[in-house]
């Protein structure tokens, strides 16, 4: 019998479960732009512990995408999610919002079960507890 020979190495990638709405793809194409070349590929939307709800959202950018990292593109916007991140973030939404009152990205997330004034900040429900509370 002869040895096999690998050929091609196929990579499976999970898809993204959030969305990016256009107006929040322009304004990140717009920083993107801004940015040195290579620097900024992808948008890397997180979630990391703090804040005063419990978890606070990070989006940045990054060079490119890491393994175990959940891929989408929305409107010519190519974003990542760590597989870490990926269950917290599963259905939401990320917009801009551009008002009198108020001016940045906002996340919509249905996985949030509360949130601190600031909207940076959420907290999740496991079972009958939350993590954290609002405390400032």
């Amino acid at each position: 019998m002869g040895t096999l020979k690998t050929v091609a190495t196929i990579e499976t990638r999970q898809t993204a479960t959030l969305t990016l709405t256009e107006r929040a793809a322009d304004k990140v194409k717009g920083l993107m732009a801004q940015e040195p070349a290579g620097e900024a590929e992808v948008l890397r939307v997180a979630i990391r512990g703090g804040g005063c709800g419990g978890f606070e959202y990070a989006l940045g950018f990054d060079r490119g995408v890491a393994d175990g990292d959940a891929e989408a593109e929305f409107h010519g916007v190519r974003v990542v999610v760590d597989p870490a991140s990926a269950p917290y973030l599963e259905g939401a939404t990320v917009d801009f919002v551009e008002s009198l009152q108020e001016s940045g990205f906002k996340i919509e997330n249905p996985n949030a079960s509360g949130s601190c004034g600031c909207g940076h900040s959420f907290q999740v429900a496991e079972g009958d507890e939350a993590h954290a509370g609002c405390s400032h």
